[in-house]
């Protein structure tokens, strides 16, 4: 068992480390501070980290939420002097195995690690039942195009907790492909062969949520003249993924709640209870922790939603990734527009892999199938990625007219739509207000 203790109290790193080698644990390695230990837990393989929280400059929170997703096999224990319960909640969901507060009693030490080092074993025995292809990639995620080993140690951990049938909670910016890794969930799951019923819960209507999630019996309501079943029983056997899940409205958290705790609803209309084996898995590119400190999301459905948690990285955070992408994504438009190309020109290439796609992978695709059409050769050159001097630019204030704050902020959502092709969920996420408010925006402007 190889051991890493971090802690910036050498009193502490002493006396465990004394402890543990006492105990018979003769592979035991100390760090000082957390920048450091961030370094050396991404490059060696320990099995158990002993991680004290309150630490200068990177603390021990920072210090999990860094590590954890790059080592899922390791396994955490926070040793603090730090009796919170709000902390202790925070770093079980970041990963942490156990939470044990200064002074530790030495036997409570002994078992937590002996613990933790038995789940280790038995996550690594789960994964080990699974095929892998030849470049580390599972096959329920063989959509997934990387070669970013985060990419591939967070693959790893959704395979591990694929199979456990639990809640998973996916975040990530826009664009960073949290349905695609959802669907590979689906068929790593224990019910591959079930349904897969994706729902964006930003676009339905609050007046219709218990309808369209829980179905209506005939003669329900005024227009009910046949029975309807829910999502979550069309997801009966299987995954229901639910998409935006922050942007479910407060009302509603509560009825979502009973149904993911019982698995059991009642449909509107209905005498009689129904119910349901499902696979629930959340996405969201919002802050849910910040959400729940604001009172906009509740606090017992993001435990519930988040029994497992997968936060993806953006594509500027995995650029060797980007060639892969446009090389797929250049086939991917050659088919659907009848085209033959030969790829792209280097300098072309180059750029693309500079450039920081606030859409994330979602941009890249669209970029690229672009060029495509635009292109009127076998190869993709920089004049048809656009950015150039044809492409639109922010007005400086200096080339601006005279005109009314409306007009302005008009305009201002114009820039954006065109500059992210469209894309309404994406221009809302930059211009830092939700889809309704862009919506409500577009018709006011007309």
């Amino acid at each position: 068992m190889k051991i890493l203790i971090v802690d910036d109290e050498e009193l502490s790193l002493t006396s465990v480390r004394r402890v543990l080698k006492w105990r018979g644990m003769k592979n035991v390695e100390i760090c000082d501070n957390g920048r450091d230990a961030i370094r050396i837990i991404r490059e060696d393989n320990f099995d158990i980290v002993l991680l004290d929280l309150l630490m200068p400059e990177v603390d021990g929170m920072q210090v999990l939420e860094a590590t954890k997703p790059f080592c899922p096999r390791t396994e955490f224990i926070i040793l603090t002097a730090v009796d919170d319960i709000s902390t202790t909640v925070k770093a079980m969901r970041h990963g942490a195995y156990d939470y044990l507060v200064k002074p530790v009693d030495n036997e409570l030490l002994f078992l937590s690690i002996e613990r933790a080092y038995e789940r280790k074993g038995l996550l690594a025995g789960l994964s080990a039942t699974v095929a892998f292809e030849a470049d580390g990639i599972p096959p329920a995620f063989a959509d997934t195009i990387t070669r970013s080993a985060q990419m591939k140690s967070l693959i790893s951990y959704a395979q591990v907790m694929a199979l456990s049938g639990n809640p998973v909670l996916i975040t990530g910016e826009s664009g960073t492909g949290k349905e695609l890794m959802a669907r590979g969930i689906h068929r790593a799951g224990p019910a591959p062969d079930g349904p897969f019923v994706p729902v964006n819960v930003s676009a339905i209507p609050a007046t219709m949520f218990e309808s369209q999630f829980f179905g209506h019996a005939k003669g329900a309501f005024t227009g009910a003249d046949s029975s309807h079943a829910g999502f979550f029983e069309q997801a009966d056997g299987g995954t229901l993924f639910l998409d935006e899940i922050g942007e479910l409205p407060v009302g509603l958290q509560s009825k979502l709640l009973r149904v993911v705790e019982d698995k059991t609803f009642t449909p509107l209309g209905a005498s009689r209870p129904v119910r349901v084996d499902v696979r629930l898995v959340s996405a969201t590119n919002k802050d849910l922790d910040r959400a729940c400190r604001e009172e906009k999301f509740r606090v017992d459905l993001l435990y519930r939603l988040k029994s497992a948690y997968i936060c993806l990285p953006p594509l500027r955070e995995r650029r060797d990734d980007i060639p892969l992408l446009a090389e797929s994504f250049l086939r991917s438009a050659c088919l659907k527009h009848r085209k033959s190309m030969d790829g792209f020109a280097p300098e072309a290439m180059t750029l693309l892999a500079r450039r920081d796609y606030p859409g994330n992978i979602r941009e890249l695709a669209q970029i690229v199938e672009n060029a495509a059409l635009l292109a009127d050769g076998s190869v993709i050159l920089v004049s048809h990625l656009g950015g150039g001097p044809e492409a639109p630019e922010t007005p400086s204030l200096s080339c601006r007219t005279l005109c009314t704050l409306k007009e302005n902020d008009a305009a201002h959502v114009r820039f954006v739509l065109d500059a992210l092709g469209g894309n309404r969920a994406e221009a809302a996420r930059v211009l830092g207000i939700t889809l309704r408010q862009l919506q409500r925006k577009l018709a006011e402007y007309k």
